[in-house]
């Protein structure tokens, strides 16, 4: 893994670090993903500048990711892992990890019809609003989650439909 650190803005604390193996470094723009992960940050209100972790990695490892924190041995596209603690050395909220794989998202770029950058930066919005408290588990929670990450896309420039990730 290769870890970027970067913070959102020079007036603000909030810090997202960007960890992405190394065989899809050239294929990723950390920017885009760190404009992802503070956009929806700043649509939802969130203004205490918290911390969180947007790890990009291969299927092998995702499997291994999903099985130890939802207890199912099989790869997914994203995984948020919640945390909700303060950091110390930060002195920020610490929100939790985003885990995208990126040959699925490969896979749903291809079936989508756009670009696989337009798929991770799908994917970060979903995986932050996770950790923000949305799921999609009932037939109301999915249309709130649905309509915020519409919303996030379409501040980003992004025009994509989403069926049911």
């Amino acid at each position: 893994m290769t870890q970027l650190l970067k913070s959102g803005s020079e007036t603000e604390d909030q810090v997202i670090a960007i960890l992405v193996q190394e065989q899809f470094r050239s294929m990723i723009s950390d920017q885009i993903l760190l404009s992802c992960g503070e956009t929806t940050l700043l649509l939802n209100g969130v203004n205490d500048s918290p911390s969180l972790t947007l790890m990009i990695t291969d299927d092998e490892e995702m499997t291994d990711m999903t099985h130890r924190h939802r207890g199912i041995n099989k790869t997914t596209d994203v995984l948020a892992v919640g945390a909700d603690f303060t950091d110390p050395d930060l002195e920020s909220r610490y929100l939790g990890d985003v885990v995208i794989s990126f040959p699925q998202a490969e896979k749903q770029a291809l079936k989508r019809g756009h670009a696989v950058e337009e798929e991770l930066q799908l994917l970060v919005v979903h995986g932050v609003l996770h950790l923000l408290g949305y799921d999609h588990d009932t037939k109301i929670g999915k249309e709130a989650m649905w309509a915020i990450q519409s919303r996030v896309l379409a501040e980003l420039g992004l025009s994509i439909e989403i069926e049911g990730i």
